[in-house]
C-alpha cells in the first residue's frame, strides 16, 4: 500500500489565505499511525494537490483531513483523485462530525468520526477492502454508505491516557510541507477539554433545566446531562468529540519537538484546547477532569515541560521558538502567569473572552467570566507575554445589550495589555450545543456584528501603529505573490505577517527587521537590519 494524505485543513475552496503558516497536528498523527503499520505515507497540501504541482499517480489510497468549512476543497480533491485513480478514499478531521453530509458531499468511501487513530488501525487491518456491513460494522467511529443508506457505527469510547501516550505522530513527513521551515508547527500536548458546563441557549431556548450538576456536581456527575445537552461552550464541539483532557507525558512531547527542530522547524506551537489543563488530569485520576475551575493548574508538571523545551539547543541559541496557544482565563493565577512568563516571555497567548456580557457568558456555557479574562490579560502582560483576546460576533443570544458591553470589553482588553484582538464569526458546528442554530451572517449583513468588527479593526490598527520603529526577528517563508520584490516573513515569536523588501530569499532564514509601517490590521512592512543566521 502506498498512501497519500491530503491536508485540507483551513483550505476553504482550495487555497489557504490567513493561515498559510500553520501546520496542524492531525495529519501528522494520521501519518504516525500509518508508519506504525509499516507504511511510508506522503503528505500534500490541498493547494499543492489541486494546483497540479504534485504527481499522485503512484499512490493507491487517499486519506483527507479537513474542517466543515473546507468541504469545497475536500470535494475538489476527491473529485480530481477519482478522475485519475481508483484507490480507496478515507475522510477524517472535524468535517467528519457530520458523517452523512460528508459522505454525500465528498463521495469518500469511509468517514472516520471523532478520535481516529484506533479506528484507522482497525481499518488498516482490513486492508481497505470493499465496504459492506460484515467487514466494517464492528469498527466504532466509522460512517459509510450501503446502497442509498448511510451507516454510522457510533463514536468510540474516549481514548485513555495510556493509549494516547503510545501514539507517535510522524515527524518524518514534516518536510512534505512547502513552508515547514517558517510555519507554526503544532505539537499536541493535550487532547480534550475540562469545560463540562452546559449552554443555556441550546437548540430550543430553555431546554436546560438548571439542575446545577454540570457546575456544582462531582466530577463524575458533571460528565452527564439529564436532558442530553452537549458539554462545553455552546459553539464548541471539542468535549463531545474528544472528551475530558488527557495529557501526553513530558518525555513524549520533548522527543517529538526535538525531532522537529532537528529537521529544520523554527516555530513550535504547543497545541491544546486549554494549555493550563496540562497535567490537571493527573491530579484527579481516575475521575474525569470535568471541572474547568478546580483544581488549580498542575504547576510542577507545566514548569517541568516548559523548562525542558526551552533548554533545547535550538531554542537556547535563538534559532527556534516554542510558544503555546489557548488558555482558560479563570486558570491564570498569579503563579501560572509567572511560570508562563519565565519560560515564554515575548510570546503570544490566546484568551477567549467572546462576549463582554456576564449573563451572556453563562448562557453560552463559558468556563470563565469576562472580568476573569480581563484579569488574566493583565497578569500575563505583567509577566511579559503578549495576550491575544478572542471575540465572536453573531453568537446565539447576541443583542443590543450584549454588543454594547462587548464593544466595551474590546476596549478594556486593549487597555489591559492585549497585543491583538481576534474576531470570529459564529459557525454552527455539529455535535455542539448550538448545532441547531444557523451560522451567523457576515458583518456586512448584520449591523450589530458590524459594530463589533469596526471596534476590533480599529483596535488592531492602533496596536500595529505602536509596532512602527520596533525590531522583530522573523523567519523568511516565501516570495510575496502580489509583489515578487518582497518576501513574506513571520515573527519567530509569532505576530503579524511581515513583508520584507531588499533581502535575498532563503526559506527558513532568520533575520532581524525594523518595522516601517502597516499595510492592514494583519500585515506590516519591514526592512532588514542584518542577517542573523
Amino acid at each position: 500500500m502506498n498512501p497519500l494524505i491530503v491536508d485540507a485543513l483551513a483550505s476553504g475552496r482550495g487555497k489557504r489565505q490567513a493561515t498559510r503558516d500553520v501546520i496542524g497536528a492531525g495529519p501528522r498523527a494520521v501519518a504516525g499511525v500509518l508508519e506504525g503499520c509499516g507504511l511510508a505515507p506522503t503528505i500534500f497540501t490541498a493547494e499543492g494537490f489541486l494546483g497540479g504541482r504534485k504527481d499522485f499517480g503512484g499512490f493507491d489510497t487517499l486519506l483527507v483531513s479537513g474542517m466543515s468549512s473546507d468541504l469545497t476543497a475536500i470535494r475538489r480533491v476527491i473529485s480530481l483523485w477519482r478522475k485519475r485513480n481508483e484507490g480507496f478514499v478515507l475522510l477524517g478531521g472535524p468535517v467528519a462530525s457530520e458523517p452523512e453530509r460528508a459522505l454525500k458531499k465528498t463521495r469518500a468511501d469511509l468517514v472516520v468520526v471523532g478520535e481516529g487513530e484506533q479506528t484507522l488501525k482497525e481499518v488498516l487491518d482490513l486492508n481497505f477492502s470493499e465496504i459492506d456491513d460484515e467487514r466494517y460494522s464492528d469498527i466504532r467511529g466509522l460512517a459509510y454508505n450501503v446502497g442509498a443508506e448511510t451507516r454510522f457505527t457510533g463514536l468510540r469510547p474516549f481514548m485513555r491516557r495510556g493509549t494516547y501516550n503510545d501514539l507517535k505522530p510522524s515527524t518524518r513527513v514534516i518536510t512534505d510541507y512547502p513552508l515547514f521551515h517558517a510555519a507554526r508547527v503544532y505539537v499536541e500536548v493535550l487532547r480534550g477539554c475540562s469545560n463540562y458546563h452546559r449552554a443555556g441557549l441550546a437548540d430550543s431556548e430553555g431546554l436546560c433545566i438548571n439542575c446545577g450538576s454540570c457546575r456544582e456536581g462531582s466530577l463524575e456527575d458533571r460528565y452527564y446531562c439529564p436532558v442530553g445537552l452537549p458539554p462545553g461552550c455552546g459553539y464548541c464541539s471539542v468535549p463531545s468529540l474528544y472528551g475530558p483532557p488527557k495529557s501526553r507525558e513530558t518525555g513524549v512531547v520533548i522527543q517529538e519537538v526535538r525531532a522537529l527542530l532537528d529537521m529544520g522547524v523554527r516555530r513550535v506551537v504547543l497545541s491544546a484546547p486549554g494549555f493550563l489543563d496540562y497535567g490537571r488530569d493527573l491530579l484527579v485520576e481516575p475521575e474525569p477532569l470535568t471541572d474547568p475551575r478546580a483544581p488549580e493548574p498542575n504547576y510542577e508538571v507545566i514548569e517541568g515541560l516548559l523548562s525542558e523545551l526551552t533548554s533545547l539547543d535550538q531554542v537556547i541559541d535563538g534559532e527556534a521558538s516554542v510558544i503555546m496557544e489557548n488558555i482558560k482565563g479563570n486558570l491564570v493565577t498569579e503563579r501560572a502567569a509567572k511560570i508562563l512568563g519565565r519560560y515564554l516571555a515575548g510570546t503570544p497567548v490566546n484568551i477567549g473572552l467572546e462576549t463582554g456580557s456576564v449573563r451572556h457568558s453563562v448562557l453560552l456555557g463559558r468556563a470563565s467570566s469576562p472580568d476573569e479574562n480581563l484579569m488574566a490579560v493583565r497578569r500575563l502582560k505583567r509577566a511579559g507575554m503578549k495576550p491575544y483576546v478572542y471575540f465572536i460576533h453573531g453568537l446565539p443570544g447576541q443583542s443590543e445589550e450584549t454588543v454594547a458591553v462587548t464593544v466595551k470589553a474590546i476596549k478594556s482588553s486593549v487597555q489591559a495589555g492585549a497585543s491583538r484582538i481576534i474576531l470570529y464569526r459564529f459557525q454552527s458546528l455539529p455535535m455542539s450545543a448550538f448545532a441547531g442554530h444557523p451560522t451567523a451572517p457576515p458583518t456586512v449583513r448584520e449591523p450589530l456584528s458590524k459594530r463589533i468588527q469596526e471596534v476590533a479593526v480599529n483596535a488592531n490598527i492602533r496596536i500595529k501603529e505602536k509596532l512602527v520603529g520596533t525590531r522583530l526577528r522573523v523567519v523568511l517563508a516565501e516570495p510575496y505573490d502580489k509583489d515578487r520584490r518582497k518576501v513574506v516573513a513571520y515573527p519567530l515569536l509569532h505576530g503579524p505577517m511581515v513583508l520584507v523588501q531588499g533581502v535575498d530569499f532563503e526559506a527558513g532564514r532568520v533575520i532581524e527587521v525594523k518595522i516601517q509601517g502597516f499595510v492592514s490590521d494583519r500585515v506590516v512592512e519591514g526592512s532588514p537590519i542584518d542577517a542573523m543566521f
